[in-house]
């Protein structure tokens, strides 16, 4: 049973490229209509909902099936029903909920250019590389880079990397009759997303330039050095085998083939996915005390949530509309 509801999601998984510039383009669509004409906006916004629920149906095979993402898996089967939520409340007049849709658009158009687009893609790949390999270097690893999938006779790494993916080659021939361990930096290991994440909420306020671009820039700096320090743990421990924590508990959970793979996993998808959900949050006040409009998108979260009011902004102190005075 559980190999046919993985085989329906690995179909729907085939329209995720198609689906993921779909909704940055109706998303972009509606922010421009909404200046021009609210209710026309709305329409379309609407729309852009529907269609991001979609996107979370297909993309439920590479995060829960593929990846075996406890923290991603979860996010993404919940997303498609709170996507449709929201877009329930915009229809019925939630106009404050303009305000995410716009922050959605923004982040999509940070997000799918950087993660699709080959000049742009390929070198932030190679420069997050050159500097988690420093790092690894500092503290004394033992390690090779290897370009897309050219790997010495007798690697097979698990799945196959893209020519502009690079990958960390950990080799001990001498322990437990030799074996290879290889850790990829992908796309999902620059961090873009999280920027993404941050570089919608700021744009979507309204607030002066020079503030957005003091909580974008310690928003983006943080979120870089912490990327860094997450390559460097996820690549030392599992290169070296540093998280063999229960790998028989951990084997059977994540169905896994090897026992290899346990500390990636617990480093990871455990470890790294959990510290980088608190990491989001103190990140978030971080950019409130420079930027308090934020708030109001929080507010608004919150609201969706829980269907209660809140004004975090008068509870904080900060009294800043993100509309610049008036409701939304």
């Amino acid at each position: 049973m559980l190999s046919g509801v993985a085989g329906t999601f690995e179909w729907a998984h085939q329209w995720w490229a198609a689906l993921s510039w779909l909704v940055m383009l109706v998303f972009l669509a509606g922010a421009l209509m909404e200046f021009y004409d609210r209710e026309w906006g709305r329409y379309i916004l609407v729309g852009g909902w529907v269609v991001l629920a979609l996107f979370w149906v297909s993309s439920i095979y590479q995060f829960v099936f593929d990846q075996k993402s406890i923290t991603e898996g979860i996010a993404v089967v919940l997303a498609i029903p709170l996507s449709l939520y929201i877009g329930y409340l915009l229809a019925s007049g939630r106009d404050r909920l303009l305000m995410i849709s716009r922050g959605v658009a923004v982040a999509w158009l940070i997000y799918l250019p950087l993660s699709t687009v080959p000049f742009l893609r390929d070198p932030l790949i190679a420069i997050v590389t050159d500097q988690t390999r420093f790092v690894l270097s500092l503290i004394g690893a033992d390690f090779s880079v290897v370009a897309g999938n050219d790997f010495p006779a007798g690697v097979t790494p698990s799945g196959t990397p893209q020519s502009f993916h690079k990958s960390f080659l950990f080799q001990f021939p001498e322990r437990n009759g030799g074996y290879n361990i290889v850790y990829t930096i992908k796309m999902a290991c620059t961090g873009v997303g999280s920027m993404a994440i941050f570089g919608g909420l700021i744009a979507a306020v309204r607030a002066p330039l020079r503030r957005k671009l003091k909580a974008f820039g310690a928003a983006i700096g943080i979120i870089w050095v912490l990327n860094i320090a997450r390559n460097v743990f996820i690549a030392y421990t599992f290169g070296y085998q540093r998280l063999q924590i229960f790998p028989d508990f951990v084997m059977s959970v994540f169905g896994l083939q090897t026992h290899l793979e346990v500390s990636y996993i617990v480093a990871d998808r455990i470890l790294a996915q959990f510290l980088s959900v608190a990491a989001l949050v103190g990140i978030t006040y971080i950019v409130v005390i420079q930027l308090p409009e934020v708030l109001a998108i929080v507010e608004e979260g919150l609201y969706v949530l829980t269907r209660k009011e809140y004004d975090l902004q008068k509870a904080l102190g900060v009294g800043v509309r993100a509309d610049g005075g008036s409701d939304e």
